[in-house]
């Protein structure tokens, strides 16, 4: 199991002085993580979080809006298909692996705004 994962992006993509756009809404920038989340779809599981890399890649990823008093600020709906896919996915994926998935998984939806219940785990882990 990896105790404290340390994976991060340091994203090189140059925008012009006069470009008001972040990172997010660049469709290259979009594309290229869209490509390496079909590839890796329990990559969230093991981004560095303490850096804030998880929220930033959920906006890759994820519909939303930035404001400055409040910080990103996700389509409700969309948060939620995104996360609920990969909650799925990763229990699967740490099953297979014979790792526990509950704790670190609940804290990652917590980090989104969710509470999971355990039942919900119990559901995954029986269709598997």
């Amino acid at each position: 199991m990896i105790a404290e994962p340390e994976i991060s992006f340091e994203i090189d993509y140059p925008l012009d002085d006069q470009d008001p756009r972040e990172l997010s809404e660049v469709p290259e920038v979009r594309l290229w993580f869209i490509c390496v989340d079909s590839q890796y779809p329990w990559l969230p599981y093991v981004l560095d979080w303490r850096s804030g890399e998880l929220p930033r890649y959920v906006a890759m990823l994820v519909p939303h809006q930035f404001h400055a008093s409040e910080g990103i600020q996700y389509n409700p709906e969309a948060l939620e298909i995104f996360l609920m896919q990969k909650i799925f996915v990763i229990t699967r994926w740490l099953q297979d692996m014979g790792l526990p998935s509950r704790s670190r998984l609940q804290s990652m939806a917590q980090m989104l705004g969710y509470d999971l219940d355990e039942g919900l785990f119990d559901l995954i882990e029986q269709r598997s």
